[in-house]
């Protein structure tokens, strides 16, 4: 199982579920960086508090020495207080008076001063951090503090306030200096944030589960319409789209989503209904010469004396000629419909075409229809040039189908379009009917007969040839007869060789 396969495995597949747990895990990188700033905060903040309580201690010890008392071994901060030209402190307490007697002090002496330190607004003191080295200590003593590194805050005090007999009780030279060191210990510090670390771990956990749990239901809830289209789109078959989904009435993107499923529902739909009509149409028009020509092979061969048989002849290979060209049309539908790409594509000369088919319709069908071009010099496209002369061969063989004298068809190049015109002077198409006419196997009133050889695909297949060359293809407006007109982009001429 590689690695892939394994995540796949753990990694939940509900959208519920991961959206759930995407939130969780973004609401935990935060409360954990929210968490770290807090921890660092309080015991900042914690240890600042503790060293201003140690200040009253501080002062309360230097009063004392002043007035030549030696402090109490008892103490509620850890004190020293060392002198200069003294090798052992001259007391201690708090916790750094367990050392053995004869001892050297612990913490550092001061220089010899030659005044008071006391200043106007008080007596002055100093911050600093000092390593407090381990030393041995008495016997079941309780110093724990040897090695670290704590905030010590320290006053001076100058012998030569005192006495004489003040500075001999204390055991200090006249002309000593006194230094009072009080330890700040972070104990409480610590106590206080471990006391609030345990307390918001607590409740981030509690947080994350709620949050996790809102946002899925949150989502759950939020999911309902999307199921609900699921199962009605999962009802639907290309056979019978007829099924549409639910709108909700939100306004959200569940409402464009829906709105959205219910026109490519209806664009199915309506893709069905042509697909049921034209292949309708196309059996009836395969029907109608398969029909003919049956009743005709059928009265040969039950009068085969009396038969016609180059008559009969001569009408099973027009109907077979029509099923072959209706047959070829269909296929060719069938082409366009799949968007299936053309090879051999390239620059095409619309003009020169046009005055290709101009050479063919001199009288067609026995009908004596004049046909005119109207071009003013090469119009290239880019296209197959089959695929553009059959549009152009459909569009001329429906204008000759109906004219009644006369055909023009016009090519211009209008800057990045190319525009052909193919106009007849026949009955015309009436603006109702403008879009009808490129429906298959449409065949309106007037142009019914099968006698001219029209199916129904010619208008059709010249649409859709002119979508798949990125053009259009509309019938316009004209006083008289129908104008068809196309656009296609222009291209450049093929390079010289």
């Amino acid at each position: 199982m590689n690695k892939a396969e394994r995540r796949r495995r753990w990694w939940p597949r509900s959208v519920r579920a991961r959206t759930a747990l995407a939130v969780a895990s973004t609401a935990a990188a935060v409360l954990v960086a929210i968490g770290w700033w807090l921890h660092r905060d309080v015991y900042r903040q914690s240890a600042q508090i503790a060293q201003d309580q140690a200040v009253a201690p501080l002062l309360a010890l230097a009063d004392q020495l002043r007035q030549g008392t030696v402090p109490s071994r008892r103490s509620a901060v850890p004190y020293e207080v060392v002198a200069t030209g003294r090798g052992t402190a001259v007391a201690s307490g708090g916790g750094l008076d367990v050392f053995a007697p004869g001892s050297p002090h612990v913490l550092p002496a001061p220089p010899r001063l030659s005044k008071s330190t006391e200043t106007d607004t008080g007596w002055y003191y100093t911050h600093h951090t000092i390593r407090i080295p381990e030393r041995r200590a008495e016997p079941g003593g309780r110093f724990d503090m040897g090695g670290g590194t704590y905030p010590v805050l320290s006053t001076d005090i100058w012998a030569g306030e005192l006495s004489s007999a003040e500075a001999a009780t204390l055991g200090v030279a006249p002309d000593a200096t006194l230094r009072v060191h009080v330890v700040v210990l972070p104990h409480t510090a610590e106590a206080i944030t471990d006391t609030m670390d345990l307390l918001l771990l607590r409740a981030g956990l509690v947080g994350l589960v709620l949050i996790s749990a809102v946002t899925y239901f949150t989502v759950r809830i939020a999911l309902r319409p999307v199921e609900a289209i699921r199962v009605a789109t999962a009802s639907v078959t290309a056979s019978d789209p007829r099924e549409r989904v639910s709108v909700p009435a939100t306004g959200h993107e569940i409402t464009a989503l829906a709105t959205t499923i219910n026109t490519t529902l209806q664009r199915l739909d309506d893709a069905t209904a042509r697909q049921r009509r034209f292949v309708a149409d196309a059996a009836h028009e395969l029907r109608s010469p398969l029909t003919t020509l049956r009743a005709a092979f059928e009265v040969a061969l039950i009068y085969p004396e009396r038969t016609d048989w180059p008559a009969a002849v001569t009408t099973a290979a027009r109907q077979t000629r029509r099923l072959e060209t209706l047959v070829e049309d269909m296929l060719l539908l069938a082409r366009l419909d799949a968007r299936v790409p053309t090879a051999d594509r390239g620059p095409v000369d619309l003009a020169a075409l046009v005055s290709q088919l101009a050479e063919r319709y001199e009288e067609p069908h026995g009908r004596p229809v004049t046909f005119t071009t109207d071009t003013t010099g090469p119009a290239y496209v880019h296209g197959s040039p089959d695929d553009c002369e059959r549009l152009l061969r459909n569009l001329v063989d429906n204008a000759i189908r109906h004219a009644v004298g006369s055909v023009q068809v016009t090519v211009r190049s209008q800057g990045q379009q190319v525009v052909l015109s193919v106009h007849d002077d026949g009955p015309g198409v009436s603006a109702e009917n403008a879009e009808r006419v490129f429906e298959r196997f449409v065949r309106l009133d007037d142009a019914r007969s099968r006698d001219r050889g029209g199916t129904g695909l010619g208008l059709p297949i010249a649409r859709e040839l002119a979508h798949q060359h990125g053009g259009t293809l509309v019938l316009v407006p004209s006083d008289t007869g129908a104008c068809f007109r196309l656009h296609l982009p222009h291209a450049p001429p093929p390079a010289e060789e």
